[in-house]
Parts: structure tokens; sequence; C-alpha cells
């Protein structure tokens, strides 16, 4: 079944708001035997054509505040870097499971954590842009160290395929929490999709969070927003329960 393109009605109050643009999204096709045992209790892979993907998704991310209040000062705009694979539960909502999030700004690190239990790691981002060539690099701090290079050119041709609105158009995320699965909500514009092609991609984010195979093969699928869109605001309900981890 396609995803729909628009966001459904938010099914509580919003309670974190953030901007996001300059998105990249590299994705690869795996077996769903792969992806399975990552998943949070009570979820199990969402596929398409009968592959499961993982995702390394690159951003820009600003504006971020804690409604209703105002803009949490300081944080300014950072790049954030995502490894993903995707989800469905027993109610069937479809989401993102996040294997690993690198974000700049400790802050937001901590608080996602605390809030959320989402695998942020503190990092050195970055991302420079010129004209149709856009370019995102980062290291971890402390411990060990992955990395990730990624340069993209991107192109004109705008792209709605039941492809790109199946890895895009997630309107929440599966997460684990205290022992317990967790979904909370996201409502943003649609995403504005171009065809982009890669033209460098040195990576040790996806191996590190736990698909070694997908080292220096191709990927399968890269899209982009549009060289210079302004970006779009992202609403995020409260986390509700939806599964108890089973017993040890």
């Amino acid at each position: 079944m396609t995803l729909e393109r628009h966001a459904p009605a938010l099914p509580g109050r919003a309670v974190i708001e953030q901007r996001w643009n300059r998105a990249v999204f590299v994705h690869w096709r795996v077996d769903p035997t792969d992806v399975a045992p990552m998943l949070p209790a009570g979820t199990h892979p969402d596929v398409h054509d009968g592959s499961a993907w993982v995702g390394l998704v690159p951003f820009v991310l600003s504006d971020f505040r804690f409604l209703p209040l105002p803009r949490v000062p300081f944080l300014g705009t950072f790049t954030e870097i995502n490894v993903r694979t995707y989800a469905v539960d027993d109610a069937g909502r479809r989401g993102v499971v996040f294997r690993t999030l690198e974000a700049e700004h400790l802050a937001p690190v901590l608080a996602a954590r605390a809030l959320f239990g989402l695998p942020y790691r503190w990092a050195r981002a970055g991302v420079r842009t010129d004209g149709p060539l856009i370019e995102f690099r980062s290291r971890r701090h402390g411990g060990r160290h992955p990395g990730t290079r990624l340069r993209a050119r991107l192109g004109t041709d705008t792209v709605d395929t039941p492809l790109s609105r199946f890895l895009t158009a997630r309107w929440g995320f599966h997460e684990r929490h205290l022992g317990r699965t967790i979904w909370a909500a996201n409502t943003h514009e649609p995403w504005p999709l171009v065809n982009a092609e890669l033209e460098t991609l040195d990576d040790e984010l996806v191996a590190d969070a736990g698909y070694p195979q997908l080292a220096g093969r191709a990927p399968d699928s890269v899209l982009a927003m549009p060289a210079g869109h302004p970006g779009f605001r992202t609403r995020f309900t409260a986390a509700r329960v939806i599964a108890k981890a089973p017993s040890a």
C-alpha cells in the first residue's frame, strides 16, 4: 500500500517543533530478516517490493523548541545524520526506527535521549553547499569514532513515486525506551524531492549501526530536497507506550 504524501492529523498535542532542510536520502535494499532482530518489541519490518530498506539521511535542523515555549537559545542551526530503517506495529502505524543519530550540539542529544530514548551520538558534523552540490561530514566524539563523508549532486527532476513515499512519508517513529516500545507521531509538509547522484560516499555509520554488509555497496535510491529549498516546520507529539519488551 502506498503511503500518503500528506501527514494525517496529529493524535495529540504537539510538544516539540523543529525546522528541517537540505535533506539527502540514501537508501539500500536489505533482506527483512536482517532488520527484524533490531526492531523494538511489537513491530516488524515494513517492506516495499519485498525488501526492507536501510537509510543514511543527513539534513540540517534549526529553530528547535519545546512548545509552547520560544526557540531554545544557543542551539542555532546544526547538522544531524541518522541511520534508519522502517517498521510497522500491530496497530498498523508505520514509522522510522533510528539505529543511530549524529548531532553537533550536546543539549538536544541529551534531551532526545531522556525524552524518547533515541540513540543520539554527539559528533562534529557540518554541511557545505555549492549550487547543486551538497556535502556532509561527521565524526563522532569519544570512544569509537565512526564518521561519514557524503557528497551529492542535486538534480531538478521532481520525484513522487510509491518508493519515494515509502522512504520519506513517515509520520512517526518507534523506539525502545525504559523497557517499552514507544510511538511518537509527527507532522510536516510533504517532502519536496528531486533525483540526486552521489559523487562521494565514504561512510562508517551504516556499518556501525549494524549493517556491515552495506559497506562499499552502491545505494539503490538517492533522493534529496531541491537546492535552495527553505525547509519546513516539523512537529512531534509526546510519546505513547505501545508494547513492553519481552522478559529476558
